[in-house]
């Protein structure tokens, strides 16, 4: 398919599609769709999720996919109107009721007194979207603050296993979190946590978003895998998507991975879901192994903030 036949394509997507189509590859923000996002389609199949007590799942992380923290996510993914009364208060339900000792999010009531890094990421960049009051978050800033690693990225495992060494699932999901939270215009810690964002961006770089550093082989297969959702796992797009999302310029330690992105384009030049993460879920947004609209557009946006073909 030639460039308009794909964008034809893609507007015929989920209106969440159409909206981030008409943003990010026409330069035009049709807020008129943004409006909808939550009353059809994928928007409004999550919404009819919830349940009476503000709650998706079974309680804020279980089952996993289906859990108010994933849904939640999903929510802010789809791009809507940030005012929706729904979703606020299920974010204020969350960060009135969980929050452990370290002053992150709870998993659950056996996990009082750690948070985990991951999901405290994921937490503050959908609740900063939907404009959760800044000093509710503060607290959650700090705990992140402190989870730095020496090599400049983060680990979730640091609270429980132990960990020497950053993860780029956990410091795509940190940085996606604090970018997010400087977005809607917070201030807290503002020079830490422009800190934060240069070192864990550096730290996905020099693995040039999928190597290793010292022996330059594969990280993991996963890595080269384009899934959506990602949940809270790491992948080139991902990546990706969160520096074209961050406005930042070039850098030739991003060569193979677009490389790699650029391989893996079907022959009518779309994206396919390569996998989906296994686990319980609301409905299904889209079949692996069939073209996608979700990777083809976050393929093209990415493409096309660094002017790649």
């Amino acid at each position: 398919m030639e460039k308009d036949q794909i964008i034809e394509w893609l507007l015929k997507g989920d209106v969440s599609i159409q909206y981030q189509v008409y943003r990010d590859l026409l330069g035009t923000d049709r807020k008129d769709l943004q409006d909808r996002i939550l009353d059809e389609g994928w928007g409004k199949q999550f919404l009819s999720k919830r349940k009476p007590n503000g709650h998706w799942g079974d309680r804020f992380y279980q089952p996993k996919w289906i859990s108010t923290h994933y849904t939640l996510l999903d929510l802010r993914n789809l791009n809507p109107n940030q005012n929706n009364k729904l979703v606020k208060e299920s974010i204020e339900l969350v960060s009135n009721t969980l929050k452990a000792e370290d002053g992150g999010i709870q998993l659950g009531p056996s996990t009082s007194v750690h948070s985990d890094v991951c999901v405290n990421g994921m937490f503050i960049n959908y609740a900063s979207y939907f404009k959760t009051p800044e000093n509710e978050l503060h607290s959650i800033v700090d705990s992140l603050l402190t989870e730095i690693m020496p090599d400049g990225g983060f680990n979730c495992r640091t609270t429980r296993s132990g960990a020497s060494h950053s993860s780029l699932h956990s410091t795509i999901s940190v940085l996606e979190g604090l970018f997010e939270f400087q977005k809607a215009g917070f201030s807290y810690r503002k020079d830490d946590i422009s800190k934060a964002i240069k070192s864990a961006e550096e730290f996905v770089l020099i693995h040039r978003l999928f190597l290793s550093d010292r022996t330059g082989s594969i990280i993991h297969k996963d890595f080269l895998k384009l899934s959506y959702p990602g949940r809270w796992k790491y992948d080139i797009l991902r990546a990706l998507d969160y520096f074209q999302n961050a406005k930042r310029k070039w850098d030739d330690r991003m060569n193979e991975s677009t490389s790699a992105l650029l391989k893996k384009r079907n022959k009518d030049n779309t994206w396919n879901v390569q996998a989906a993460h296994p686990g319980q879920v609301h409905f299904v947004m889209e079949r692996a192994g069939k073209p996608s609209r979700w990777n083809t557009l976050r393929a093209m946006r990415a493409l096309k903030h660094f002017a790649i073909e």
